[in-house]
């Protein structure tokens, strides 16, 4: 990994809170304290609808924010109120030690699941 030298404004927005409200009329989650990256991530979090899968690099390239993956995982793992369930690994593997909850949630959207993956998924081409 190489690292470059001076201030990089990707990262920089990634820590820079933003003011937005709360959404009382949709019930999503809008928290005032989150940075740019995160009301990014929410933004395409809170757009998912019942049956809908998206994998962790799908969510950081349409929030605008490529190859943070691990990051959109950290994001749920911290923030309550997304909809975790609908968001896999690249081969469509399920929550690891939560695979039970997520596989219940997801067929209950009409979600195939199958041996702890979601059915059809396949890895995308880079």
């Amino acid at each position: 990994m190489t690292c470059r030298g001076g201030s990089d404004s990707r990262v920089d927005d990634m820590m820079r809170p933003v003011d937005s409200d709360s959404d009382a009329e949709t019930g999503k989650n809008t928290e005032s304290d989150l940075t740019e990256f995160q009301a990014a991530i929410a933004v395409v979090l809170n757009a998912l609808e019942a049956g809908d899968v998206m994998t962790y690099g799908e969510v950081c390239e349409e929030a605008g924010y490529p190859r943070r993956a691990r990051a959109v995982g950290r994001f749920l793992a911290t923030e309550e109120g997304y909809p975790w369930w609908r968001i896999v690994n690249s081969v469509g593997r399920l929550v690891p030690h939560n695979e039970d909850r997520q596989s219940q949630l997801l067929r209950s959207e009409g979600v195939k699941v199958m041996h702890g993956h979601v059915a059809g998924m396949r890895r995308r081409k880079r």
